[in-house]
């Protein structure tokens, strides 16, 4: 006999070492099957699964268990991913913590070896926190980005893009972290809002020149008075970059400023001239409307330097110290100052020369390293960039032919905006843990591109026409740049092979909207440029997971759902359910409490498992669902059938919310419900055949649903068929997750069966929810009258007369020519049906409880709509908050309606 409960604790880890230990993970070696494969976004070797990795792992699970159950060759492939900033950093805080020297006291092949170390010793913790959740990946072909097979790939892909002039060295402006001192990619940018100012600057025009500035305007917004100025005014939040301006710049159509275009301006502190440029970048409405250039400290401004000629002077050094070595007209007193301190120093000096003109508080959006938390400068400097606009067009092009096609289909819209607009792709970090890029200099600085150092050598000897010393770059690449060749290059690529051949392209790939245009277009770009073929059929989204109230999970509001701890607690089954289920929406509103009630969910099907034990309800030998003959058996195998044909239809679908709401409703709603309801008179009654056909019915019904349920629920399932094997006759399939996917044909659906069934499940739900509306006690058995039934009505009354009376809670089922005095009528397939309430409840005091009711519930209403119809309160407060208030508006307004329609029945009994 099955325990009263299932033990997750005991149970999981026991089956998933049964699972990995059986070889099942790995795909079939049957070269008839078909391939499906997917490969698994490379979490950080440094992390810790999240609620985030929970999500997109539970989806990619279920894709996999399925294919493997329907007989496909399935390829899930895993690995880590080497994290280059993330991982240098954990390791250089364990070396101060432990009194070590630096990294670079330590120098660049120690501190690797340490980092090598670490990796060894520490990096395989999210690996195991995958297999707590259940993920069935082959985890014999595991993989890492810098693994030496990985490693060599980057390096060939690498030198054949700088042959064919897609990878080259620039000096651009990059993200620039200055605690790190590397450049960083815009996904490890966080974006702050924090307060600031805008400090307004009068730089004098040079030669004389002079100009009408408007200073009073009229009703109709036109000046009516004007001044003479010999300055323009200019302002800024980081009055520290205004050491490298090189141009002001006004909008075209500036009336203001059209007679400056082209002027000079002397800076205030520099003396540098700089030129007045028209750009379409000034906004006119925005403060002066003239803004200060300096291209080589903004994004922006680069722009508005390239497009007017304008020069870029870089004014700090790797570390956001003030320096002069670009441009000596920087005075010596500001060189070697912090950024902040020099923005100190400069409007103190503004303020006492006399050409600070206002200080202005603003509320702003600072980017900041998301690692160290420091500031992020925009620098110029030397780096290395892949021509991503010319990759980008067949990636375009695959996904508009439907190629590749992403579900939901919107994100579509995503990719082909980043793609369209793209810009080279800065690929260089100034790091020491991550794939050295392959290039080495020569003494003149001749650059050597090549697959290994003895190639270069062999190259620069061919150049110089003698052995000469060269020094390899310093640099490594971005981890996207490695990443970008994961599905391809995790199957072995260079070498052709036979993974490659039969798992390539991909079939499918789960991943988060945030990383559509950082890894799946890069993805795309290099599987097409070097597979010639699209690297997945398709792009399947995940949501993003947000507390109850729809507001981003962080430690510092104290609302993050840790998975592991909820699998300690409660099972990983109950968090996948929970997932699966929510996964349909772009954010996802995830509580304690909804993880709970899917464990209960979990709950049910173990005791109807109980149940079914101890009804004896056991697998026959030879046993053909076909040929049942009880109405109830014909029935559940026909709702069974529609579920199947749900459950698959929405997992092929990526529809994996579908695919769970379809085994909730049958498991819990249908076969625990209802049919071993309707079952239990069955068991305990006096015809054989019918009890052993249901006995039977049962058994097979519960193998099916289980194969069902698997994908999503795996751990207690497995252990309901591993529990269940011993019951009535042995099973081919010894384990569920090697077991077949059930394919039931349409004759299982029997309308007759479903009408007769249906009839009665509707009548008896109608009665429990007017005994709910009307405050029926529990206790209490009302008489139950058809009136006037035809002969069919009459007929089914009878066949069922007994289930009515049990499952209804009536005393009596009957007939009558018309709704007796007292009763409360409804109808019910088509008839008209009469409950009598005479004596059971008190009509009045009911009415009272109803009217009091709607009250409550009309001034809930009233109160939500009056804030919903303040426009402050709906733009100023926060969507989720919003969003509550229509939610609670919805669900006050459907309890208002529903107590209206039985108060309107009320007054219909008298």
């Amino acid at each position: 006999m099955l325990d009263k409960t299932f033990d997750p604790k005991a149970a999981e880890p026991r089956l998933y070492a049964m699972w990995e230990g059986s070889g099942v993970f790995a795909p079939k070696t049957d070269g008839a099957a078909a391939a499906y494969s997917i490969v698994i976004p490379p979490p950080n070797v440094t992390g810790s699964l999240h609620i985030g990795h929970a999500l997109n792992n539970t989806l990619q699970d279920i894709l996999a268990r399925y294919h493997r159950m329907t007989g496909k060759a399935v390829l899930w492939l895993p690995g880590t991913d080497h994290a280059g900033i993330a991982t240098q950093m954990v390791v250089e805080r364990q070396l101060a913590a432990s009194g070590n020297v630096g990294r670079r006291d330590m120098g660049r092949e120690a501190f690797v070896d340490k980092v090598w170390e670490w990796k060894a010793e520490s990096g395989g913790t999210i690996v195991q926190q995958l297999r707590r959740l259940g993920a069935s990946c082959d985890w014999s072909r595991e993989r890492f980005t810098l693994d030496e097979g990985l490693n060599a790939a980057v390096r060939k892909v690498f030198v054949q893009l700088h042959r064919e002039g897609l990878i080259y060295r620039d000096k651009r402006l990059v993200n620039w972290d200055p605690h790190f001192q590397t450049a960083i990619s815009d996904l490890e940018v966080e974006q702050r809002e924090m307060d600031g100012f805008y400090w307004h600057f009068a730089y004098p025009l040079a030669d004389g020149v002079t100009y009408e500035h408007p200073v009073a305007w009229d009703g109709d917004n036109q000046p009516t008075e004007w001044e003479t100025r010999d300055y323009i005014v200019v302002a800024t939040t980081r009055p520290e970059t205004m050491l490298g301006d090189t141009g002001v710049a006004v909008h075209p159509d500036d009336a203001r400023y059209a007679g400056l275009v082209g002027k000079w301006i002397d800076h205030p502190i520099t003396g540098r001239r700089i030129r007045i440029v028209a750009d379409d970048y000034a906004d006119p409405a925005k403060g002066s409307g003239a803004v200060k250039i300096t291209p080589a400290h903004d994004f922006n401004d680069f722009g508005v330097g390239k497009r007017t000629g304008l020069e870029a002077l870089n004014v700090l050094d790797a570390f956001a110290r003030i320096t002069n070595a670009d441009t000596p007209d920087v005075p010596a007193e500001y060189c070697g100052m912090d950024r902040f301190a020099a923005r100190k120093a400069i409007v103190a000096r503004a303020e006492e020369e006399g050409w600070l003109r206002e200080i202005e508080k603003t509320r702003h959006v600072i980017p900041h390293g998301d690692r160290s938390g420091v500031v992020i400068e925009p620098w110029l400097t030397d780096q290395w960039y892949v021509d991503a606009h010319t990759l980008a067009q067949p990636a375009i092009k695959a996904v508009e032919r439907g190629d590749t096609t992403f579900e939901p289909k919107s994100y579509e819209k995503i990719y082909f905006e980043w793609l369209r607009n793209i810009e080279p792709w800065c690929i260089s970090r100034q790091l020491w843990w991550g794939h050295r890029i392959p290039a080495w200099y020569g003494p003149d600085g001749t650059i050597f591109v090549e697959e290994n150092e003895d190639d270069a050598r062999a190259a620069a000897r061919h150049h110089y026409g003698a052995e000469t010393p060269l020094a390899q770059d310093e640099d490594v690449l971005d981890t996207w740049f490695s990443s970008a060749l994961w599905p391809f290059s995790t199957m072995g690529w260079p070498e052709k092979t036979g993974d490659l051949e039969r798992f390539y392209p991909t079939s499918d790939l789960v991943t988060a909207a945030d990383i559509i245009f950082f890894w799946v277009a890069r993805m795309m770009m290099m599987g097409l440029h070097f597979m010639d073929e699209v690297p997945f059929r398709r792009v399947i989204i995940n949501g993003l997971v947000r507390d109850e109230k729809g507001q981003k999970m962080s430690k510092s509001k104290g609302n993050v759902i840790d998975p592991l701890t909820i699998i300690d607690e409660l099972g990983a089954d109950p968090l996948r359910f929970t997932m699966a289920i929510l996964s349909g929406t772009r954010d996802i509103k995830l509580s304690r409490q909804r993880i709970e009630g899917y464990r209960n969910f979990g709950t049910k099907l173990w005791n109807a498992a109980r149940f079914s034990q101890m009804n004896e309800a056991r697998r026959v030998e030879g046993f053909d669902p076909a040929a049942v003959e009880q109405t109830i058996n014909r029935w559940i195998r026909g709702e069974l059938t529609k579920a199947e044909r749900q459950v698959s239809a929405a997992i092929e679908g990526g529809r994996f919310d579908d695919a769970a709401s379809a085994l909730y409703r049958f498991v819990w709603n249908v076969f625990c419900d209802w049919y071993l309801e309707l079952a239990k008179p069955v068991f305990t009654g006096a015809d054989e055949a019918a009890k052993a056909e249901t006995r039977a019915m049962t058994a097979w019904t519960l193998d099916q649903t289980l194969k069902l349920m698997h994908p999503v629920m795996p751990f207690i399932t497995e252990e309901l068929w591993d529990q269940l094997a011993a019951e009535g006759a042995p099973r081919t399939e010894t384990t569920l997750i090697a077991a077949a996917w059930p394919e039931l044909p349409d004759a299982f659906i029997d309308p007759a069966a479903e009408a007769e069934i249906g009839w009665l499940v509707d009548l008896v739900t109608e009665i429990r929810g007017l005994r709910a509306e009307m405050n029926v006690p529990p206790s209490a058995k009302p008489p139950l009258a058809f009136v006037s039934p035809d002969a069919a009505t009459s007929d089914r009354l009878a066949r069922h007369r007994d289930l009515i009376l049990t499952l209804a809670r009536v005393s009596e089922v009957g007939a009558a020519d018309a709704a007796p005095t007292g009763a409360v009528t409804f109808v019910s397939g088509g008839a008209t049906a009469a409950l009598s309430l005479t004596g059971i409840i008190d009509l009045a005091a009911e009415r009272s409880r109803l009217e009091k009711e709607i009250v409550a519930f009309d001034s809930d209403i009233a109160h939500v709509n009056k804030k919903l119809g303040n426009p402050n309160f709906v733009s100023r407060a926060a969507p989720e908050v919003v969003d509550e208030q229509r939610e609670k508006l919805a669900e006050a307004e459907a309890g208002r309606a529903k107590l209206q329609a039985a108060l309107a029945r009320l007054d219909a009994v008298g």
